[in-house]
């Protein structure tokens, strides 16, 4: 039953970001960071972590994920560092999805050989 709803909260996370990018004339990065950003502001107000621990995955990986990640290497960060901790929290925290995208995009360039649009 975990996986059903990890799919399913998942998949409603995706189709919202998708109507969003169908029905209004947000760009494509814009409704990525408006992800982040509200991710990072359930994070903050407590409501994201009782969903995540109740979606599992499904909420853990959309970009809602990695914003509710960066606010909470940021709140740790600032317990630690103070307010140098605003800026070296978030990246922490965030690390090892950030280079394991970067890698696998570049392994995915080599095999796949990307070409420019015409």
């Amino acid at each position: 039953m975990d996986y059903v709803r990890a799919f399913l909260v998942g998949g409603l996370i995706c189709a919202a970001a998708q109507i969003l990018l169908d029905r209004t004339k947000m760009m494509p990065g814009r409704v990525m960071v408006s992800l982040v950003v509200a991710g990072c502001i359930l994070g903050a107000l407590g409501i994201y972590q009782p969903f995540l621990e109740w979606a599992g995955a499904g909420a853990a990986v959309p970009l809602l994920g990695f914003g509710n990640t960066l606010w909470k290497g940021v709140k740790e960060g600032i317990g630690s560092d103070g307010f140098l901790g605003i800026f070296k929290g978030g990246l922490t925290a965030s690390s090892a999805g950030i280079a394991a995208a970067l890698v696998f995009g570049y392994l995915g360039s080599l095999i796949f050989k990307p070409k420019m649009k015409a």
